[in-house]
């Protein structure tokens, strides 16, 4: 008996919280629009970041996947040691795919690249080709860029003096195919050390922009939710009188926090949503994106993330802010 009517003073305590938490927001409408309403322009402000963000990440790690180094390879190689290097260099950590481009290939990319001496070019057809054949190295990681080259050296070294007593100097300026099986590779370390830098100083931006943000919507939801509580002081200080607890007189508005931020969450997200998707397709079409041959996120592939990043962050400043605003008043 005595434990269904804990139950039950449980129960009506769970329901009064509750119901008085929906109570308040349709009690106080002015502050409660308030509180949305600005909790709606700081999660929109952090979905542009969010959004920008996640897109400038993508568009990196698609130009990374595309950044890598070339390396060129002597003639002499036979087709058992190209098969054996390329596989090597497949094994790598850090090597994302590894294309062989033949001497023909070799030449039909310098057509290309310089159209319109077709005469130029037939002299150099067959055996007068003097463009080496050349494995095209793509990374996972840029980080890696550093390590995976002096692997690819220690490999072509290996591989041309297997069997031989006689070490190979790495560090020499000019190899031979009693050296290496390498001639030269071409690395782009200007452009990977610029798109790391991006990549850092963005994710940066981004945290030191979301704490502000963060901080600033807390204070401000603290400040706003303080109104309602300062209108209620009165009924406050009876409830501590009578002997209400701290947790029971802060429920309801803790509640109230959470509601708010539920709702200004979800019209956040069907706000970011419609103009991203808008903004998205106009910016697919510009001329930098179709250059860089690259493709941006749509909504839908980060919807999921943005929408439990947008709930959590609604609950949490909207019951951190009633917490916060509260402290004052149950001072008594």
């Amino acid at each position: 008996m005595i434990e269904k009517v804990g139950m039950k003073v449980r129960y009506n305590g769970f329901t009064y919280t509750v119901g008085e938490g929906f109570r308040n927001i349709f009690k106080n409408t002015k502050s409660s629009i308030t509180s949305i309403l600005t909790m709606i322009c700081m999660m929109f402000l952090f979905g542009i970041s969010f959004a920008i963000g996640v897109n400038v990440n993508s568009i990196l790690e698609q130009v990374q996947m595309k950044q890598g180094m070339e390396v060129f390879i002597w003639d002499e190689v036979t087709q058992e040691q190209k098969d054996r290097f390329e596989q090597e260099i497949k094994a790598l950590d850090g090597v994302n795919k590894v294309t062989y481009k033949n001497k023909q290939q070799a030449l039909e990319s310098m057509k290309e690249r310089m159209p319109g001496n077709s005469d130029l070019w037939a002299g150099y057809e067959g055996e007068n080709n003097i463009f080496p054949a050349s494995f095209i190295v793509t990374l996972t990681d840029l980080n890696k860029n550093e390590s995976v080259l002096t692997e690819i050296e220690r490999i072509g070294a290996h591989i041309a003096t297997e069997g031989r007593s006689k070490e190979v100097d790495l560090e020499i300026e000019e190899t031979t195919i009693h050296d290496s099986l390498i001639k030269e590779i071409r690395n782009d370390d200007d452009v990977v050390s610029t798109l790391l830098a991006i990549a850092n100083w963005i994710k940066i931006a981004i945290m030191v922009f979301f704490a502000i943000l963060l901080v600033v919507s807390i204070t401000i939801i603290s400040n706003t939710i303080k109104l309602t509580v300062h209108a209620r002081r009165k009924e406050i200080s009876i409830m501590k009188y009578v002997g209400a607890t701290n947790g029971f007189i802060r429920g309801p508005f803790i509640v109230e926090g959470i509601i708010i931020g539920l709702i200004a969450a979800i019209i956040s997200i069907l706000i970011v949503g419609i103009l991203y998707e808008v903004i998205i397709a106009k910016l697919a079409e510009t001329y930098v994106i179709q250059q860089m041959s690259v493709t941006l996120l749509r909504f839908f592939d980060i919807a999921k993330p943005v929408s439990l990043i947008y709930c959590l962050l609604g609950m949490g400043i909207g019951m951190l802010g009633s917490s916060m605003s509260m402290k004052k008043y149950l001072e008594v």
